[in-house]
Order: structure tokens, then sequence, then C-alpha cells
């Protein structure tokens, strides 16, 4: 029996529906486990937030892409404002819109949440398989130096000439058209998120995929939960159209991501000692800007295909990081480009010979670096998100050490300037001049940060005291309720998170499948 895909637009009064198991998000997490539930022949009920758009919507424009497939449309950041936050909303969550890079998870980052969490049962053994069946489904490829676009191949270029370890990247896409626009949603069908195949797969096998649907709370009696309570939002205004959808599960699980989940639980009044919205990790990103004689058109191309994790481990109490360069749209580029009136618009006019370079840092995996929290201000339903995350001296000495190695890295590829992030940028014009970051100021809002990787918040362990949910992924204080997303992992991953909740989805979906018949 098919499913079907219902918008908000449908659902024109309240409706009460019962299931086995009410899947609440269809991103990375909830996209595969969705499809895993369906597959075994159980009633899924996906409850997506955000649209369903599919290739027909997607304009390769910015003011569409931004208003449409991102939370708080596009505009997500801290409490502070120092870090802002790319996240995707809509059905297909993060992977519609994500520049498609896939990693299997660091050896070494599941032994320690084995060694120093808990964790047990998940190592890169086990998750093999799983990744094996994805990247096949998915068509996750390497791509290849010669397929890179001009602003990949000079990183490639400034990594070769420095000596430092290089890799080209896996991408999950299929017949690809290198237009560039991976984050605008991809008009060709051609990225293999999860909007184009495992959603699709489920919905014919029988899932009912909710969009324009809001949780707001989960509703418990002892230790079960008993329906997921919901808004019908409006799809042309995206607020509530009044309309309410209950679902009557006998499992639920929260997908919602890193920020999300760890929001439902809270206004569920399920914290687990506190320890909800914990340990949240972000990947915070500094960005160096390169100018080049030749044209470079980075907003062209498959938008993210070289890697080096030169720099990942500086020792300990150093914050270590991962190089990659992004692609440069010009309306995100016009907001991350420091400066005002004319010295912003002769920048602007330079976008054609811009190449960027990405240090996404990896926090959480040192003593004392506990990330930041995700938390509600206010009571009841309609409270509104908090995320807090303190930059601390350890991170701004890894920001200014990492901006010096991009600028080495642009210069060694050919550029005649880098600027810095700084709200007042440091211009270098040759290596000479990469000295002068040491004596720029690294603070909150003076200098730019930015994160695209949510992690953490409902962290998984082996004790209930130090964890939000178990090895199985089972919150501790609950028969039938699971988190299957980014929020579970225990620490960053330092590299794209992406591959890493597809395995742990594809894994995990057999703990869940056996609670709908009892605990598992």
């Amino acid at each position: 029996m098919s499913g079907r895909i219902f918008t908000g637009d449908e659902l024109t009064e309240d409706r009460v529906i019962t299931c086995d198991v009410c899947v609440v998000g269809s991103g990375a997490g909830g996209g595969v486990l969705g499809h895993e539930l369906a597959r075994r022949g159980l009633d899924v009920v996906m409850l997506e937030e955000g649209s369903y758009r599919t290739r027909r919507d997607f304009d390769m424009k910015e003011s569409t892409a931004y208003t449409t497939l991102y939370q708080e449309l596009a505009n997500r950041a801290t409490d502070d404002l120092a870090i802002s936050i790319l996240q995707g909303r809509g059905v297909g969550g993060g992977t519609t819109i994500n520049w498609c890079a896939s990693f299997r998870t660091p050896p070494e980052i599941l032994e320690r949440w084995r060694d120093v969490h808990g964790v047990k049962g998940l190592d890169a053994a086990t998750l093999a398989p799983h990744w094996d069946w994805l990247e096949a489904r998915l068509n996750i490829r390497d791509w290849p130096i010669e397929k890179a676009n001009r602003n990949n191949q000079l990183l490639w270029e400034g990594l070769g000439k420095l000596g430092y370890s290089r890799g080209t990247v896996k991408r999950n896409v299929k017949d690809c058209a290198s237009l560039g626009a991976c984050g605008l949603g991809c008009p060709t069908d051609a990225k293999q998120s999860m909007l184009v195949t495992l959603i699709p797969d489920a919905v014919e096998q029988g899932m009912r995929l909710f969009a324009n649907v809001s949780a707001r709370r989960l509703e418990m009696e002892g230790m079960r939960v008993v329906a997921v309570h919901a808004d019908v939002l409006d799809p042309r205004t995206d607020r509530p159209s009044g309309r309410k959808l209950t679902v009557r599960p006998k499992v639920t699980a929260v997908c919602g991501g890193a920020i999300n989940s760890p929001a439902l639980l809270l206004r569920s009044g399920l914290a687990a000692r506190g320890l909800v919205g914990k340990r949240f990790f972000l990947h915070p990103v500094v960005v160096s800007t390169g100018r080049f004689r030749e044209r470079v058109e980075a907003f062209f191309g498959a938008p993210l295909t070289v890697y080096s994790r030169q720099f990942i481990d500086r020792g300990p109490g150093k914050l270590g990081w991962l190089i990659e360069v992004p692609p440069i749209h010009p309306l995100l580029a016009s907001v991350t480009t420091p400066g005002f009136g004319a010295s912003h618009l002769e920048l602007m006019e330079k976008l054609p010979y811009a190449n960027a370079i990405l240090s996404i840092t990896l926090d959480g995996v040192q003593p004392g670096d506990n990330g930041g929290t995700v938390s509600l201000r206010g009571e009841g339903e309609y409270t509104r998100l908090k995320v807090d995350y303190p930059l601390t001296p350890f991170h701004w000495e890894g920001f200014r050490e990492a901006l010096k190695v991009s600028a080495r890295l642009q210069f060694a590829a050919g550029a005649e300037e880098v600027i810095s992030p700084h709200s007042t940028p440091v211009v270098m014009r040759g290596e000479k001049d990469v000295a002068m970051l040491d004596r720029a100021p690294y603070e909150p809002l003076r200098c730019r940060v930015a994160s695209a990787h949510q992690m953490g918040g409902c962290a998984m362990g082996g004790s209930p005291k130090t964890s939000v949910v178990d090895s199985t992924l089972r919150y501790w204080d609950a028969d039938n309720l699971f988190v299957v997303d980014g929020s579970v992992f225990p620490t960053a991953l330092g590299v794209n998170p992406m591959e890493t909740i597809l395995g742990l989805a594809h894994w995990g979906s057999q703990h869940v499948a056996a609670a709908v018949g009892g605990r598992s």
C-alpha cells in the first residue's frame, strides 16, 4: 500500500492518527529511519516542520533558497550573534541544501565515544556494512581532482606546494551537472538527498509524510510517549493555521537535528536530569578570502571536493581543524564580506576572482571543552530557542592559527591578496604580512565565525547520569522514545557529519523497530 505526502494546506481540520512509529524530522536521520522502518512493513508517520519542495521549485536564486529551505530564513545564530548557523528546513532537511560532502566517521572519534563516553557496540567495523549500503544507494563516490572547480583546485595546489596532506571528497551525486547550486536545492535531482531517494522509497512502501507540521510537545504517561502534539502551518506564511495534528504512535523517534530535537524534548518537560541541550557542538568556522589575478568563479562547479586534515590534531589543549573551501555565491558573500560602502563594493566587484578557505574546527574532544547549550526562553509550547556557545581563548588561538595557515595556502596558490574575516579586515599582500594576523582582535563580533554543522545536545553514552540516550539511541527515561540524528553525538566529528548521521540511523533502525513489539 502506497503512502502519501501531505502539505499543510491539505489539512483543513484537526486530525488524530495512529501508527506504529512517528518520526519527527525528515533529514539525514529521519529520512533513513523512516525508510528502514517502512521497509520492514511498519506503519510510519513522518512529521516535517518545513515545506515540501522539489526541483521544480529550485530556481538557483539565493533569495528563494534562504527564505524557504533554511532555519529562520538562514538567519539562525547564537544568542550573542557571534556565530551564524546555517541549517536546513524542509523535506530532506540538511541533505536538501548541503554541499554533498560525504565522510565516514573518523575511527578515533568512535573510539573516543567508547572510551570516554561509554558508548557500546558502535565502531567502524559495526557501521561499515551500513555505510556500504548507503554509499551504493546514494551513489557516494569520489570526485576526482580533474573535475574540481578552480576554487577547489587552488586549495589542492596550495596544499601540495606546502607539503600538507590532501584528499578528494566523496559526494552523493548522480549525473551531476556541476552547476554549483547544491546549497540552493539541486534543480536536476543529481544530489542524492533524502528528498529524492529514501523518502520517496518509504512513501511508496506506505509511509505517510506530513509537511508544514511542527511537533510542539510529546505527551507522556509514565515511561511512555502516548502522543505527539503538532501545529499545522500555513505553507504560504509559515505560521500556525490554527489546526492541530495529533499522532498516537507505539514508538516515537525524534530526528529534528541538534537544535530542534533538544528543544522538543525540553518543551515536553523531558530534561534528562538537566542533560538535554548540553554538550552541543557546532564546528565553528573562520573563513579566509584570497583574491587572484585569474578568474576563479567559485559560484560555479561542485562546491566542496578537496580537503585536508593536516591540522585536525594539534596535540593536547589545542584546537584542531579541517580545511575545505565553500562556494561563494553573491548574496552569501555580500553579508559575510567585511567593510561598508565603497570598500564593500570594491570587494564585491572582485567576487569572480575570489577563493575562500574554511577552517572547520573540531571541538568537544579536549578536556573541559563542553561546547554550548540549547535552551528555551519562556514557558509552554511557544517558547523561543536560545543557543549559547561561549568562545574562549582556546577557540580564538585556534582561529588565529587557522587563518595564518589559510593565508599561507592562498599565497602558495598564487593569491595577490588575502583578507581576514575581522570587522576591520587584515589585508595581506604577501607571505611577510601573515604575521599581522597575530595583532588582530579575536573576540565575538570582531572576528566573524559561522557554522553549517550542528551536533550534540542529546548525547548518547553508557550511563543515565552522563547522557540523554543509551547505546541503542533510546531515551533513558522512556520505554518507547528514541533520538536518531546528529544530536546524539557525544562530541563533534571533525568532518562533515551527513554520512555519520546516515550510518547511525541505518544501524539504529533495528532498535527502533524492535521497540514496536516491546522494549528493545
